[in-house]
């Protein structure tokens, strides 16, 4: 993706090029870093190829996809270097500026040029790219205080018969100089950029540690041989082996032995999960105990892992809707610093105590060094991207930070309940057989044959039924048709049948009332009812019962007393669904819905002025979860429906939205944090910088105490942020 600004993206790395050359691990790095593309966290659509800084803020740019192993920052380490040379200069320049009877403005100018010329360079650059793209920004203001106290200061050396006799000093008769104010501005903002970027990498931590936790060799098994290999060189089909403390390499499934394990690292579940064979299993993942094979699904970037890992990078360079209100006032908040700094300078200079012209300029560049446009743009990402990071160890993973930020405003929640609150492995309890001609290997077999083709979960179970009854070789199926939300047909030995719900056989006008107590009693049990038709007769009654998840009704109870209202929503029978629903305390039930009614369920709810969180398994649930405020995805391990989602669990269970809710909920409560300081700071900073206080307390402050303030401004932003990572979730 080009962006608008790329046409003058290209300017070069701050990084001088006439230093001294760089070492063999450098020049690898250097190579690396100049083929990555780069963006930056307050402007997500700067995109560029190479490091270098934003021409909307003039911040670093970060590399748009996180590695693990980055080498070193070259930008923190040119501003550390450009701090610390600053530094040595600059204490000396002070303590000389505070001595009264010295006469030192040439050994001032002396101290302060380096600092000034080389290690100020880039804030100047940056300074003079905001003018020339007129991008406003933190580094016009700071180049433009900087420079006006220095070049004053240079006037004032070389120059000083230009003066009035106020402006001399008492006893050495020099003009007052302000080098030690520049030269102080230009340490504090460096030491706060590399406070800041230091603090900055400290965001991809979550990344970082996802990403560490894919293996870096597999054991790779073929006739027999062990190989070790790269990571890069599996194969799909090919069987690895995983020994006990291993970490899984990649997706696949158990061919051979059993184990448990630990999948906390994914699911943010601490208790090991036991596979056996057919079990998937997740690379990254740790095995704790048994030796075994198994054969690889998904490499490289299909994994679960890195499918994670994408998501979390596009999680944290999405702009949340509360950013907007940062983003109007920034637009506006330069010019009007400028502007209040010329005020400034000008009340001082007309109404000031004398000397007013010293007054005027000291708190006139006060003013353009306190103020810091930077916080307020922090603000919002740094707890989106700690946030979103956060979430992705917990087994939460944001779409983006729209839907983060309405997650907290949640007040109804909707959920499916085949794979939400069921297990979704729905499985055969009874058959009874109404055809007098046939037994229950042929209907079970017919059944079989019919729904073999279907995707549906009780599709599923009662063709695994007649697998676990070992009837096999099933007949072949002509003219299938799915009907959707009903059940399917097809034709067997130029016969026809229909296997599906109650509805599918009121439209084929089979009379179901002989039959009626017996499926009363099923559903009561919390049984869902299936039936099979030949020849507009019944044939046979399936009974399918499907466990609830454990932790349903726990969770159901802790979002009742957050005054959450809690509704299922499925296609099941009315007394199913009622019963399932009375097990788990939800007391309100909407059911025998048609997948598409589902939607207009949402919309319903939607203009009632409720903010909706649907959960479903997204099997047929996606236009109700892509409707809803929140769609939340209920994961299973790798099969992800995560299209539709905002949210996605990687373990689809229900105590995964509270703790989601609580995630979202913590981070926006960071934001209006951040927001509060960065902009209560400039809200006071401005006006005391500007001497509001002096007429009534006498209290100024110095330029050099601005920058200070300036500097961990965006330094406190970003260290609140970073108090995500132990929230309690």
């Amino acid at each position: 993706m080009q962006d608008k600004h790329h046409h003058h993206n290209h300017h070069e790395h701050d990084c001088c090029s006439h230093e001294k050359p760089l070492s063999k691990n450098n020049e690898k790095q250097a190579a690396t870093n100049l083929k990555q593309t780069y963006t930056c966290p307050m402007h997500p659509e700067v995109r560029q190829i190479g490091p270098g800084n934003c021409p909307i803020c003039g911040m670093s740019l970060e590399p748009l996809e996180v590695l693990l192993d980055e080498g070193e920052n070259l930008e923190l380490k040119d501003m550390s270097k450009r701090f610390w040379i600053s530094l040595v200069f600059t204490l000396p320049l002070v303590v000389l500026a505070m001595s009264e009877k010295f006469s030192a403005n040439w050994l001032q100018l002396i101290l302060a040029t380096p600092v000034v010329v080389w290690s100020g360079h880039p804030i100047f650059h940056r300074g003079w790219q905001s003018v020339k793209t007129w991008n406003l920004n933190m580094f016009t203001l700071i180049a433009l205080g900087t420079l006006v106290a220095y070049a004053y200061s240079i006037v004032a050396t070389l120059f000083p018969w230009l003066f009035p006799e106020g402006f001399r000093n008492a006893h050495t008769g020099e003009v007052g100089v302000y080098f030690e104010a520049s030269a102080a501005i230009i340490t504090l903002v460096l030491l706060g950029q590399v406070l800041e970027l230091k603090a900055r990498s400290q965001t991809s931590g979550a990344i970082k540690g996802l990403l560490g936790l894919a293996p870096k060799k597999a054991l790779r098994v073929n006739n027999g041989i062990e190989e070790e290999i790269n990571l890069s060189d599996v194969h799909v089909r090919d069987i690895l082996k995983v020994k006990p403390g291993e970490k899984i390499p990649v997706d696949g499934v158990i061919t051979e032995g059993k184990s448990f394990i630990d999948e906390s690292m994914v699911t943010g579940e601490p208790i090991p999960a036991e596979k056996e064979i057919d079990s998937k299993v997740t690379g990254g993942t740790i095995n704790t105990t048994g030796t075994f094979l198994m054969r690889a699904e998904k490499i490289g970037s299909d994994t679960l892992l890195a499918q994670i890992v994408k998501m979390v990078s596009e999680a944290q360079r999405s702009r949340a809707p509360i950013q907007k209100l940062a983003d109007i006032v920034s637009s506006y908040f330069v010019p009007a610093v400028v502007v209040i700094s010329v005020i400034t300078f000008f009340v001082w200079y007309f109404v000031g105590p004398e000397p007013k012209f010293t007054y005027a300029l000291v708190n006139a560049i006060a003013v353009l060094i306190i103020a810091c446009p930077c916080a307020l743009g922090l603000a919002t990402p740094m707890s989106i991207m700690v946030g979103t990071g956060k979430g992705a160890q917990n087994g939460i993973l944001i779409k983006n930070a729209e839907v983060l930020e309405v997650l907290a405003k949640v007040d109804t929640i909707v959920l499916d309940k085949t794979g939400t609150i069921t297990e979704g492995k729905p499985s055969l309890t009874t058959v009874i057989v109404v055809d007098n001609s046939s037994n229950e290997e042929q209907i079970l077999k017919i059944a079989a044959a019919l729904e073999k083709s279907s995707e549906h979960p009780l599709a599923q179970a009662i063709v695994n039924g007649a697998t676990n009854k070992g009837y096999e070789n099933l007949s072949a199926v002509e003219n299938f048709s799915s009907i959707t939300g009903k059940g399917v047909k097809g034709i067997i030995n130029n016969k026809e049948y229909f296997i599906g719900n109650e509805a599918l056989m009121v439209e084929q006008n089979i009379d179901l009332k002989n039959y009626r107590i017996t499926i009363d009693e099923l559903r009561a049990d919390g049984q869902t009812v299936m039936f099979l038709s030949a020849q507009n007769k019944i044939s046979a009654l399936f009974a399918v019962s499907d466990k609830i998840k454990t932790g349903v009704k726990e969770a159901v109870t802790k979002f009742k007393r957050k005054n959450v209202q809690v509704i299922m929503l499925t296609g099941d029978n009315k007394i199913t669904a009622e019963v399932v629903a009375k097990k788990v305390g939800i007391e309100k039930v909407i059911a025998e819905v048609m997948p598409h009614q589902k939607k207009e369920v949402i919309e319903k709810l939607q203009n009632q002025n409720h903010v909706v969180a649907m959960a479903g398994d997204g099997i047929n649930d996606a236009p109700a979860l892509a409707r809803a405020h929140v769609g939340i995805a209920m994961g299973h391990g790798t099969d992800i429906a995560i299209e539709s989602a905002g949210v996605t669990l990687v373990k689809g269970d229900l105590n995964g939205i509270l703790r989601a809710r609580n995630l979202s909920k913590k981070t926006m409560q960071n934001i209006k944090q951040n927001l509060f300081f960065a902009f209560i700071y400039n809200l006071a900073g401005v006006p005391i910088a500007s001497g509001i206080l002096y007429p009534f307390f006498g209290i100024l402050l110095s330029p050099m105490f601005a920058s200070a303030a300036m500097a961990f401004s965006s330094v406190s932003v970003i260290a609140n942020a970073l108090r995500l990572r132990s929230a309690k979730l």
